[in-house]
């Protein structure tokens, strides 16, 4: 529950419920935030006996969109006593509309209640001071109002219609980042070569396969036959098999019969049972996996077919690659660091990861990934370290494709940062937009240190309490260039 942030005022008036803003009147900016809603309203300064006006924005955190259902009940609280009003629903998509009379002078507080379909929330602000004199009310609230110098005017009404957010800044460790590309490949155990088992013609079986084609395990995919072949033909080889163990066999019961009544030697005995039992295991070979079509190719896994070797009708020799079938699942990243960085690797603990075409970034964590191992030395061919990451496979990573990989160092020291979409280029200078209320952007100059691809360290420029827009900030900058934007458009009085 929390947070009164921001009281200041600006300069509005309506007339007839129009969007015409006099100069000379003054009005309250509250902002306060919670777990599930953002709130900024513009109050009349409260005074004894008088009709406040508290033009109120809600909006969802973390996404920053209207609040379009549900009823909101503001509470004024001063001295012990409270007055409140209640709204069934928004005057207009995220806005309510609250007219309070205060009853007490002094200091209190101003209550939300929200509640949805979802359940209820609350959102508090304060302090709120009540005056018993309109000018004394007006003229500290004039006292509040913000500089505009350097600022943007970005309605509620127009960050609704984007999408847009805004943070605090992270504060905590950023460690020294390396910056690399890495190769994806598949994880060891991950992916599996299938080669011919004899030499022969070779035929696909069923639908033409092709790569990225689905596989299961245990489906015939091939089949290697010999027939018509002069030389090393595999049906006469099975033929051969076929009938030495049959004959093999043929002889070992005839041996047990006879040694029963010791008309043979218990050597004889047991060199026909040794040719029987060799006869079988070279039968066995062949059969398991031999048809009148020739030799049986199956699919040792499920998975997708990675790489096709051979085409149909080809001739291969036995042990000759024909295809590789990967699971897909776990992948392997593979990078090369200068060897300056040697010192650190050891220390290395995570590391982000993003793939250009998408413009899109994870998180070591998010993949499931981890730091496999790193090397110790170089070697003749390449003067680079070499370092591997396993991840799982999220669907967006091309085995053989390449990415950009931050590898992050852990350190003891905090700083701040914020993520890359909050920064601003302009001729080398880097800019924020900081908010000085919901509806009021500073743009500030800031100075800049590392990058992991997800958050640029901030080394002078804000402090870890501004909240900036991390979400839009490229579209609020344009609002000001174009001065397109009505300061006060949208609001309803």
């Amino acid at each position: 529950m929390i947070l009164a942030l921001a009281m200041s005022g600006c300069n509005k008036k309506a007339e007839d419920h129009k969007d015409d803003h006099a100069e000379d009147e003054a009005k309250l900016k509250i902002t306060a935030y919670n777990d599930e809603f953002e709130l900024f309203a513009e109050a009349d300064p409260f005074v004894i006996g008088e009709k406040c006006n508290v033009l109120s924005h809600f909006s969802h955190f973390p996404s920053f969109t209207a609040l379009e259902n549900g009823s909101v009940t503001i509470r004024l609280i001063t001295g012990g006593k409270e007055v409140t009003q209640n709204l069934d629903k928004p005057t207009r998509k995220g806005i309510y509309s609250f007219d309070i009379v205060p009853e007490n002078e002094g200091t209190g507080k101003l209550i939300f209640d929200i509640k949805t379909e979802k359940g209820t929330s609350q959102l508090i602000f304060e302090p709120v001071f009540v005056y018993s004199e309109k000018s004394k009310a007006d003229e500290e609230a004039h006292k509040l109002d913000p500089s505009k110098t350097n600022t943007i005017v970005f309605t509620k009404e127009q960050s609704w219609k984007m999408d847009f957010a805004t943070s605090l800044p992270d504060y905590g460790s950023f460690g020294q980042v390396i910056r690399t590309i890495a190769q994806v490949n598949s994880a060891q155990g991950d992916e599996v070569i299938v080669a011919a088992k004899t030499d022969g013609i070779i035929f696909f079986k069923g639908e033409n396969l092709s790569e990225g084609t689905g596989v299961s395990s245990g489906k015939v995919l091939f089949t290697v036959s010999a027939n018509g072949l002069a030389d090393n033909n595999s049906m006469v080889r099975f033929t051969e098999a076929q009938n030495n163990y049959s004959k093999a066999k043929a002889d070992y019961e005839r041996q047990k019969e006879l040694a029963i009544d010791k008309i043979v030697s218990d050597k004889e005995l047991l060199n026909a049972k040794k040719e029987y039992e060799n006869t079988k295991v070279i039968f066995e070979s062949f059969s398991s996996n031999f048809s009148s079509s020739g030799q049986s190719i199956v699919c040792p896994m499920s998975g997708y077919l990675k790489k096709l070797y051979v085409e149909n009708g080809q001739f291969v020799n036995a042990g000759q690659p024909l295809i590789s079938v990967t699971k897909n699942k776990k992948l392997m990243l593979q990078a090369d660091v200068q060897q300056k960085y040697v010192p650190v690797l050891s220390m290395i603990t995570t590391a982000n990861i993003c793939i250009p075409e998408e413009k899109k970034a994870y998180t070591l964590e998010e993949l499931n990934g981890k730091v496999i191992s790193f090397g110790k030395n170089t070697n003749d061919d390449n003067y680079l370290i070499p370092v591997s990451l396993e991840i799982d496979n999220v669907g967006s990573f091309v085995t053989g494709g390449f990415v950009e990989l931050y590898l992050k160092v852990e350190s003891p020291l905090k700083s701040i940062s914020v993520p890359v979409e909050a920064l601003l280029e302009e001729q080398g200078s880097y800019f924020v937009m900081v908010q000085i209320n919901p509806e009021l952007f500073e743009k500030r100059e800031v100075s800049i240190g590392g990058t992991d691809g997800i958050k640029t360290e901030i080394i002078k420029g804000i402090s870890k309490d501004e909240r900036v827009i991390t979400k839009g900030a490229i579209l609020v900058k344009l609002a000001q260039a174009t001065n397109a934007l009505d300061p006060h458009a949208g609001h309803v009085h």
